[in-house]
């Protein structure tokens, strides 16, 4: 007989590996709260249309999408943003700005599996709408910060990217780029450090139809050498003599590091101009966050998108924000020996040796539950041995032993399961007692 398995790049999670996440979960829920997040949910199952109109019509191909029952083109979702921007533009007038919610959810891509990414996967969204300054960029990225702290990493362990569409888009009109070819070039980028030099130059050359008054070589070494610059200082001096939109926005970019560094945050944060982000509705700073050792993958990222809840219908909005996986993130805790140990399933566990000890037990198996305890019972009589064995076998840090001279005399006995020791108390303090020891 064969047994079923679960599909290629789905989990599943036992009660040890839903511990794990739960914890992962209850971090990044805590923090949010904390910084004054709403949380939000939406459906799983979404109109095609929705992530085609965001991302284009290349991302089909990576989408669990089909035809409903109704004739509905769809799909399981593949991120939560395209989501967030329709709910938020369908109450736009009612909604109180900015809006700064978060979300928690399952998100699905059919793609190749391999380490950190899975064909299922969950992840933290958090994102603020409607305030279009620096501040909210600052916030967006000291959530991220202060979440990845929550669950033990430190400044040794990761590192946050900054960098800024805005100011390359800038740059690239200071080199003669028209704003219509600008996406493309962008895009090529986007991989400067992930292409060899033949591959990036043919593809500024095809970016570059557009703008033959452009050379695509000495504009590649010109966009090397703007990269490079890793600090505002820097970026001052290349910028000597600098249009007014350029000095703007490099004061936009004081105002970012003032306020993180005014959090406390500047060790975590590095100015990175070779962070682009792909997606092409990012709109103005963007950021990744990398492990700082081992296999330096990306952990986080996100950046500002103001033009996208227009674009689905609604009104001119800023925005931004950023996603968090659980996979790659549970990776890194684990490398870090971060992850929980296993608690105690139990705190009590109550063992029934007679049946007319058995109302009383219940009785104070329900009184405890009822205040906030864990406590689970055995389910039939029996020897003493066996139903202690169960009872050291459930977890539970102390036992409470009900039997017929306990019962005769008024008392319980109480039995840590770490050092046998027992104590006796009386039948009617087993509530008083256990509140008071936890």
């Amino acid at each position: 007989m064969s047994f079923f398995t679960s599909l290629p790049g789905f989990r599943e999670f036992y009660p040890a590996e839903r511990t794990i996440q739960n914890h992962i979960f209850d971090a990044w829920r805590a923090t949010a709260l904390r910084f004054g997040f709403q949380e939000w949910d939406a459906p799983l199952l979404e109109p095609l249309e929705l992530f085609i109109e965001k991302s284009g019509a290349e991302i089909v191909h990576q989408l669990f999408n089909f035809e409903d029952k109704g004739g509905r083109k769809v799909t399981l979702r593949p991120e939560m943003t395209p989501s967030l921007a329709r709910m938020v533009a369908a109450r736009a007038n009612t909604l109180r700005r900015p809006v700064k919610w978060f979300a928690i959810g399952e998100n699905f891509r059919y793609e190749k599996q391999q380490k950190g990414r899975l064909r299922a996967f969950f992840q933290l969204n958090a994102d603020i709408l409607g305030e279009p300054s620096p501040a909210a960029d600052a916030e967006i990225i000291a959530l991220c910060i202060e979440t990845l702290r929550a669950l033990g990493l430190q400044a040794d362990d990761f590192r946050v990217r900054v960098s800024d569409r805005s100011l390359w888009f800038l740059f690239l009109e200071s080199q003669g780029v028209p704003e219509a070819v600008a996406p493309a070039v962008l895009a090529v980028v986007d991989k400067l450090e992930r292409s060899s030099p033949a591959e990036l130059t043919q593809a500024a050359v095809d970016a570059l139809k557009g703008a033959p008054a452009v050379d695509p070589v000495a504009l590649l070494a010109r966009a090397r050498e703007f990269a490079a610059h890793d600090s505002i200082e820097s970026l001052t001096a290349f910028f000597a003599n600098a249009s007014e939109k350029i000095t703007v926005r490099l004061s936009e970019w004081r105002v970012l590091l003032d306020t993180l560094r005014a959090m406390g945050l500047a060790d975590f944060v590095v100015p990175d101009l070779t962070i682009v982000r792909g997606l092409a509705y990012y709109t103005g700073f963007v950021f990744e966050v990398f492990e700082r050792t081992g296999d330096g993958r990306a952990i986080a990222g996100g950046g500002r998108y103001d033009a996208l809840v227009e674009k689905l219908g609604g009104p001119e909005m800023p925005a931004t924000g950023f996603g968090m996986g659980d996979v790659t993130l549970k990776n890194l805790l684990e490398s870090r020996a971060l992850l929980p140990a296993a608690d105690p399933i139990l705190d009590y566990y109550a063992i029934i040796l007679a049946p007319e000890c058995r109302p009383s037990a219940l009785a104070d198996v329900f009184a405890l539950r009822r205040s906030g305890l864990r406590v689970g019972y055995s389910f039939k009589e029996g020897k003493f041995q066996k139903l202690i064995q169960a009872a050291e076998q459930s977890g539970a840090r102390k036992v409470l032993i009900y039997g017929g001279d306990e019962l005769k005399a008024g008392i319980v006995k109480v039995r840590d399961t770490r050092t046998r020791a027992e104590q006796i108390i009386p039948a009617s303090s087993v509530l008083a007692f256990a509140t008071n020891a936890s």
